[in-house]
């Protein structure tokens, strides 16, 4: 009895470990402005994010690098033609991002949902 419940156990980390391991921050998330966004691995421990719908659909909205829900890294805000250099965690299903320039004069935040 000890052997097969020390073998369902042992299967149960086997499937479950790949879906543990999966950055947070991998997926499509949604600005409060609707415009959908979307995280994608581009190397290790690094994100690339790129706009699906709207006015800037296809374009690269920075990089990410990190693991765990904590990242850091540069966050191009197109309307603005800036780019920040930023912060972004993951809490469940809303991605925090916030970025500042001019060396922390100017900052600005926002919270995205997980599509």
């Amino acid at each position: 009895m000890n052997r097969k419940f020390l073998l369902a156990c042992a299967g149960f980390v086997l499937m479950a470990g790949p879906a543990l391991a999966e950055e947070p921050i991998v997926g499509t998330w949604k600005r409060p402005t609707g415009t959908l966004i979307q995280y994608a691995s581009c190397g290790a421990d690094k994100y690339c994010g790129t706009v699906l719908t709207g006015e800037y659909k296809g374009k690269s909205i920075g990089e990410m690098s990190g693991k765990g829900g904590s990242y850091k890294g540069q966050v191009n805000k197109l309307d603005e033609g800036k780019t920040y250099n930023g912060k972004a965690s993951v809490s469940g299903n809303t991605l925090s991002l916030s970025g500042c320039v001019l060396g922390g004069l100017i900052c600005k935040s926002e919270s995205l949902t997980r599509q």
